[in-house]
């Protein structure tokens, strides 16, 4: 039989809490438990209610001999798969009857597991990444040490691969340096203003003979008036390099890369000032079914290709984090056969709208 008095006490807990008492009822359970296992559980057997057979055996446990204990509960919240730390604790001379209860509180640890899996994840892909240069690297020295110790032409192709593959594994080792660098900083706001148009030159600059090399035209729309916003100068030219190279390497068949820069007075991403900077490539195009992982560490949309043009799949890992510490957002649209178009919305200042000083009348 349900216990008022109890229900009160667990309904001050934040965690979803219930009550189970020496007749197996679940007897007292707060909203946030009623939520999580079913509104109709007060009364009701808890064998029927829980389901789950790691933390029924505890409860059992528990109230056979009221020592501690823990167990896993896993549930859904309709968007993903959840995982609760369920803690059991013996309460003596509670519940209606007087002849004691066992409180069990769930704690929610998805995000902790969800890090864990990452972490193994990253760790398993690192791991992946870098086992096949460092397999080839040995191969070629055995080659070398061995059947072509005296052929010159060989060990100048083997040399040559070697190269290739040992710049693989340092580019890999600069972005996950990169990538530690800016999920530190990720919470630590930029307080420079830095000059949005200034970075943009800079950037294609830098990429113009890469651009050429690819019989690529690069487009730069920038508009007439500077737009300035708070940031780190350095990590929005490498947002903007990782973009505008893709969108050469992979995007570079469509012959240019338009690189567009417009200003609102009102963002609706920030309900203020904000500038958005389109990199729009004519290639191609991307796979909607790759869109929502493009983000992620070491995914490829084409891993053949992505590797053969020297990618390491955190490119845009860093683009992301970078972009979150300056509060802003990544959109990608693409069309198969139309090319893709990356554009970046970051909170801007106010711009000035002072006319410009009158001709002298002479």
């Amino acid at each position: 039989m349900a216990d008022p008095l109890l229900d009160d006490i667990l309904a001050a807990i934040p965690l979803p809490s219930l009550a189970i008492d020496s007749t197996e009822r679940i007897v007292a359970a707060n909203p946030a438990a009623l939520t999580l296992i079913g509104q109709q559980a007060r009364g009701m057997n808890y064998v029927t209610m829980l389901r789950q057979p790691m933390l029924l055996d505890v409860i059992e446990a528990s109230l056979g001999d009221g020592q501690p204990r823990t167990a896993r509960y896993l549930g859904n919240d309709g968007a993903q798969d959840t995982t609760y730390q369920v803690s059991c604790r013996a309460v003596p001379g509670v519940g209606r009857n007087r002849v004691g209860a066992v409180i069990a509180t769930f704690e929610d640890v998805t995000h902790v597991e969800q890090a864990s899996q990452m972490r193994r994840d990253f760790v398993a892909n690192v791991s992946h990444e870098l086992r096949t240069p460092l397999t080839a690297l040995m191969g070629f020295i055995e080659t070398l040490r061995g059947p072509a110790r005296e052929d010159k032409a060989a060990a100048e192709r083997f040399l040559d691969i070697m190269q290739v593959e040992a710049e693989r594994m340092n580019r890999l080792v600069g972005d996950l340096m990169s990538l530690n660098r800016v999920e530190s900083d990720e919470r630590v706001r930029p307080t420079e203003t830095v000059i949005l148009t200034d970075v943009l030159d800079s950037t294609l600059r830098t990429l113009r003979q890469l651009a050429r090399d690819a019989s690529v035209t690069l487009e730069p729309e920038f508009g007439d008036l500077p737009v300035r916003l708070p940031g780190d100068g350095d990590q929005l030219k490498q947002v903007f390099t990782n973009l505008v190279e893709n969108a050469i390497k992979y995007g570079g068949t469509g012959g240019r890369v338009t690189v567009q820069v417009s200003y609102n007075d009102r963002e609706p991403a920030f309900r203020g000032p904000g500038v958005r900077v389109q990199v729009i490539d004519y290639g191609p195009g991307i796979d909607p079914v790759h869109l929502p992982r493009l983000t992620e560490r070491f995914y490829r949309g084409d891993d053949h290709r992505s590797r053969a043009l020297g990618g390491t799949g955190l490119g845009l890992a860093i683009v992301k984090h970078i972009i979150n510490r300056h509060r802003g957002r990544l959109r990608v649209q693409s069309t198969l056969g139309e090319g893709a178009a990356f554009t970046v919305i970051l909170p801007a200042h106010a711009r000035s709208r002072q006319a410009p000083p009158a001709p002298d009348a002479g």
